[in-house]
């Protein structure tokens, strides 16, 4: 949860949170970002202040919707679905035949 300052909307807030994360990698293209239940939790939110910090990235070209499906980051330089999509590095790992930090 992210400690809100009451001079500046939540949901302006929320979405400098969300756009930092993506400009830092944690939320990587083709990768989804938390819905509004799960980003309303998280940030102890209403579901109308997340789904409007998330309106607002879908504006700015941040991340793009996939109906019924989930919202997610995208492309930088397209602002719509990545033409290839990353592994995770746990994932690339995993795919090298190296073990999983589980095994």
């Amino acid at each position: 949860m992210i400690h809100f300052r009451p001079d500046q909307p939540k949901s302006e807030q929320v979405l400098a949170e969300v756009r930092r994360r993506i400009q830092a990698g944690d939320y990587k293209p083709g990768y989804p970002i938390p819905g509004e239940p799960r980003m309303a939790e998280e940030f102890g939110i209403a579901r109308r202040t997340a789904r409007k910090a998330i309106n607002a990235l879908i504006s700015e070209g941040l991340v793009y919707t996939v109906k019924n499906i989930g919202t997610f980051v995208a492309d930088p330089k397209t602002g719509g679905p990545p033409e290839r999509i990353e592994p995770e590095d746990d994932a690339q790992d995993q795919a090298e035949g190296e073990p999983s930090p589980a095994e």
